[in-house]
């Protein structure tokens, strides 16, 4: 009996060993102790400080780019407007250097040369003036034409192109006179004799119905009827080297933004930016917009003639100029 609480002892001592294992366990590990509150409450003021600091460096140097920006902006503009103001300076000049000139060598040659005018010996053209040994290019008036009622006339005469005898009817080389206008100024002419310039379709009547009717220029005949008839064109016997461009547009009336005269839906005209012989519409168009370079090749309502440089390829400076068939320099 005393031998069985013996066991009974012994495994009571093995449950109570066990037991306070099972009760001791693994340890828990002790977390850091924590900064003092104070100390984390000043560092994020500091933090925020410096935030706020560089966001206000940040907002002053953008403020700082965009005025600069804008001055460079403005300073661009400014040399802009000085290089244009240039421009027309220049052209100005050129304008009146020319004028000059021309006054210069006419004052010049009516000192020398001096001409009786009789009802026999009446100038027509420059054809006329140059059979009376008016040899220098540059202005001249026309009498007035009895016949046709028409007054004294100024035109501007080239006495050495292919022998001389040329009156300009046309002239484009400065580009500050509009082509685009209406019929009434295609009419009676407008611009500066000498400077760019349209004599007006009148006078072009009147020059091409002198008795020699058949005028040189790029083509053996040319000839343009009346108002009632629409200044209609009639050219033929081209010659040149610069391609027919004109053919295309014989037998055709004249066309102005304000009169449609074309024989196209389109209003060629108004596409075109001139008055002219339009089709349907253009092989040429010598009345056209003017462009300066860099802007010559963009457009195809420049001063065009196709059968040289192609339809979008405005030239630099062209000139209409008419004399009759049978003059002799």
């Amino acid at each position: 009996m005393a031998k069985e609480n013996l066991s009974i002892v012994v495994l009571g001592v093995t449950l109570l060993l066990l037991a306070e294992t099972w009760a001791q366990g693994p340890k828990k590990r002790l977390a850091p102790p924590k900064p003092p509150k104070a100390q984390c409450c000043d560092e994020v003021r500091s933090l925020k400080v410096q935030v706020a600091n560089l966001t206000s460096l940040l907002q002053e140097l953008s403020r700082k780019q965009e005025t600069d920006l804008m001055n460079v902006v403005r300073q661009i503009m400014e040399l802009d407007k000085q290089n244009r103001q240039q421009e027309a300076r220049v052209t100005e000049a050129e304008s009146k250097y020319s004028e000059i000139n021309n006054r210069v060598e006419i004052m010049q040659l009516q000192t020398l040369q001096s001409a009786t005018q009789t009802s026999s010996d009446a100038i027509y053209d420059c054809a006329s003036l140059y059979n009376k040994n008016y040899r220098i290019s540059g202005e001249y008036k026309l009498p007035k034409d009895d016949f046709l009622g028409t007054p004294e006339l100024s035109v501007f005469c080239d006495m050495e192109t292919n022998g001389g005898g040329w009156t300009l009817i046309q002239r484009r080389k400065i580009g500050l006179t509009s082509f685009n206008r209406d019929w009434k100024q295609y009419k009676s002419g407008f611009g500066s004799i000498r400077g760019d310039f349209w004599l007006g379709n009148d006078n072009i009547f009147r020059l091409t119905r002198q008795p020699r009717q058949t005028r040189y220029a790029e083509y053996g005949f040319f000839r343009v009827d009346n108002e009632l008839n629409s200044y209609k064109l009639f050219i033929a016997n081209y010659s040149g080297n610069a391609g027919d461009s004109l053919r295309y547009h014989n037998n055709t009336n004249f066309s102005t933004n304000d009169k449609d005269n074309d024989k196209c839906v389109d209003h060629c005209a108004g596409l075109r930016k001139g008055g002219y012989w339009y089709n349907c519409c253009t092989d040429s168009n010598l009345n056209g917009a003017f462009y300066r370079y860099r802007e010559h090749t963009k457009n195809s309502n420049g001063i065009t003639w196709y059968g040289w440089h192609g339809s979008n390829y405005s030239l630099k400076k062209v000139e209409m100029k008419v004399r009759p068939v049978d003059f002799q320099p």
